[in-house]
This record gives C-alpha cells, structure tokens and sequence, in this order.
C-alpha cells in the first residue's frame, strides 16, 4: 500500500463539520499514516485548530499532525499550544512560518520556520516528529531558487525530520527540487504534497496564491470542459494519478493529499493508483 497521508483544514460552520463528517469514514479506509490540519489564522488557532485536532484524534482514531505557525504568536502561546498538543497525544507537528494574520502588527516571537523548529526540538527535546514546508516551483515570496534553498536547509538544520511539499502539477519541478536540496546535503524525506482537481475556478485562486503554476495544456482543458463537473472530475482523476505515479516510480517516499475536507476527488485519485484498505 503507497504510504499517504491527508490534510484537512478546520470547520468553522455546521455546513462544513457535516462536510467533514461525511468524508471521514471513507477517507478513514485509506489507511493514511497520519491526517494533518492547517492553522487557522486571525485568531481562531487557539480555538478551530486544536478542537478539530482532538475531535479527529479521539473520535476518529486518527493520528494528527497539527500546523503550528509563527506568525502573531508569542512564545508563551505558541508553548502552550504545543503543550497542549503533547496533552492530546499528537507524536507530530507541522511547523511554519505562515502569514500575519489580518489587522496584526506584529510577526511575534519567531521570524522563520527555522526558528520555530529550533524552539520545539529544545522545548521537548525530541517528542515530536517535526514537518516542515518545501516548495518545488519556490516559494511565491523568495526572491530566487538559491534563496529558498537556503530557507529550506536553515529548517533542516534547525532539527526537522521530514518535509511535505506545496502541490504542484509538473513531476519534474519535484525531481529537480530534490537532487538540488541532496547536492546541499539535505537528507530528509521529501513527500510531494498532491492537490485532486475538482473545481477548477477554487484550484486557479489557490495556486496563484500559493505560486503553483498549472500547465497551459491542463487550463486550456479544463476550460473547454466548462461545467461538466463529471468530465472534470475524471480528467482531474486522471492527470493527478498519472503524475502521482511518476513521483512513486521515482522514489518518492510517500503522498501527502489536500482533500479539502472532501473524500470523492481523492479517493479518485487512489484507486486509480491501485491504493486500497484490505
């Protein structure tokens, strides 16, 4: 079974708990190593993130990695939230730098990612199994791929155990990425991060966001699709199980998918790689 794992982000309304809910059992059967839930930013860290966290953990039985950010946190909030994830039993964080939340002044404590890092290996001394963000196709604020690689290798040096990258859509970004981050001395697992396509219009205004680049060929196709969402669904089906199998065929250590709280798109994605719970 292809080792994997999912990323859920925290519910705000009773809209999306049920959203989630639905999706569960049959991403549950999956049999992912592990589920991670991203940080809620503007405040609601100490409240979404956590609840969702514990609600995963102990009603669903899932081991949970939860993102912690830097940005706005003080030391003493940033402790006591990972304090609290120790209490729960989470063996595994994702820690980053992440954005200023809205209307903050302020970036906190920590500057970088590597600092955050450096704070939880001598805070806990090794409890958790520490992830950390890469970006194949570079981060959309470095100013060019040598800086970035440093950022990168400053959050391995800091004590990081693994990374998961930012999706992508180009297997060769991903391969490059690695052989340049091995010829830096860089020896952690790199686990490519996988975005299922469902809504085109949604995937278009994360990845100019998040600066991942969707190849002309696969826009152009969308578009002509318009709203057939069955003929999107499928195409997307395909092109991301095709690139997925590439990246295993060349020694990627794992998957690490983006349900977006939803299972239909990803369990698309799995079966067509042959991944299943027996």
């Amino acid at each position: 079974m292809i080792p994997i794992s999912l990323e859920f982000f925290p519910p705000k309304t009773d809209e999306q708990r049920s959203q989630l809910e639905r999706a569960l059992p049959k991403l549950k059967a999956l049999a992912p190593e592990f589920v991670s839930v991203t940080f809620g930013a503007g405040g609601s860290t100490l409240t979404h993130t956590p609840r969702t966290v514990r609600h995963l953990r102990e009603t669903h039985a899932f081991e949970v990695a939860p993102h912690v950010s830097c940005m706005g946190g003080s030391r003493e909030e940033i402790g006591a939230l990972l304090a609290g994830y120790r209490e729960l039993g989470c063996k595994r964080i994702v820690a980053l730098r992440g954005d200023l939340p809205s209307g903050m002044a302020s970036p906190g404590d920590f500057r970088y990612a590597s600092d955050l890092v450096d704070f939880i290996r001598r805070e806990h001394d090794g409890y958790f199994h520490i992830e950390v963000a890469c970006y194949p196709e570079c981060h959309p604020q470095s100013d060019h791929a040598q800086a970035d690689l440093k950022h990168f290798k400053a959050k391995v040096e800091a004590g990081a155990d693994g990374a998961i990258t930012q999706y992508f859509f180009n297997a060769d970004a991903y391969f490059r990425f690695v052989d340049d981050v091995r010829a830096a001395g860089v020896t952690i697992p790199i686990v490519p991060g996988v975005m299922p396509i469902t809504n085109f219009a949604q995937l278009r205004r994360f990845s100019e966001m998040c600066g991942a680049e969707i190849p002309r060929w696969i826009g152009k196709r969308m578009i002509a699709y318009g709203d057939d969402a069955d003929a999107v669904r499928e195409f997307g089906a395909d092109v991301v199980a095709a690139m997925c199998r590439r990246l295993l065929d060349g020694s990627a250590p794992g998957l690490h998918v983006y349900t977006l709280n939803r299972a239909r798109a990803t369990t698309a994605v799995l079966q067509r790689l042959d991944h299943g719970a027996t």
